[in-house]
């Protein structure tokens, strides 16, 4: 079968995948990754997807209420919390001071069009009355993959991500954390294409993943329970 997942998967998928092989044999799982907003217009084009893991319950939900998506698979897997790094060295900011960032300097989010970090992040600033002073000041990543990028590499002095990019990454600096009442919830939600040629076993993939060996693989790359 082949899924749909988000960026922000792409780590955690892999050992998913070798998880439900070793229990079911003769299964394969492939993956196509990138922002949950550009695959769902490949699930809309009718490309050959079984199942789409995306990183907010909005594109799921728009793919089932038009029908190319099975409402009843519809699954929240996991969540997950926004984050805001930086670079080691660099300006200690907080979600709170992000209107007093130093001239010349960028913060870099995902793209709000596509990129559910982004619409987060977007949506969290927009509470915080923070949005506004910062127009002109963003850099736009395509994934989650790619914000994290621009603040490893120094290009902006702090990025805003889900807390599971940062496993296994040297050189960022966490800065703060989104919390309280105006703080998004990021869920990890799932669904079957409708009419997948693999439906039956994307149904069961999913079913693993939100068992208990699939949830503990999930907690050990420091996903959330649903």
């Amino acid at each position: 079968m082949t899924l749909a997942a988000a960026a922000s998967l792409r780590g955690v998928l892999p050992e998913l995948a070798r998880a439900y092989q070793a229990t079911h044999p003769g299964a394969r799982v492939a993956a196509t990754y990138g922002a949950s907003g550009d695959l769902k217009k490949q699930v809309e084009g009718g490309a050959p997807l079984d199942a789409m893991i995306f990183a907010s319950a909005r594109p799921v939900d728009e793919l089932v209420a038009a029908g190319r998506a099975e409402a009843t698979s519809r699954v929240v897997l996991a969540t997950n919390q926004l984050v805001l790094i930086g670079p080691r060295g660099g300006p200690r900011l907080t979600f709170a001071t992000l209107g007093a960032l130093p001239a010349g300097e960028m913060l870099a989010i995902g793209d709000p069009g596509a990129v559910p970090a982004g619409q987060y992040a977007r949506d969290y600033l927009q509470r915080l009355d923070k949005w506004k002073a910062l127009t002109g000041r963003l850099v736009l990543g395509g994934d989650v993959a790619a914000v994290l990028t621009y603040a490893r590499r120094g290009e902006v002095a702090a990025a805003v991500v889900y807390r599971t990019e940062l496993r296994g990454i040297d050189g960022i600096v966490l800065l703060d954390e989104a919390s309280g009442p105006a703080a998004p919830r990021p869920e990890v939600v799932a669904a079957v294409v409708r009419g997948a040629r693999a439906a039956a076993e994307a149904r069961a993939f999913l079913a693993f993943a939100g068992a208990p060996e699939g949830q503990r693989i999930l907690a050990s790359y420091g996903f959330g329970p649903p």
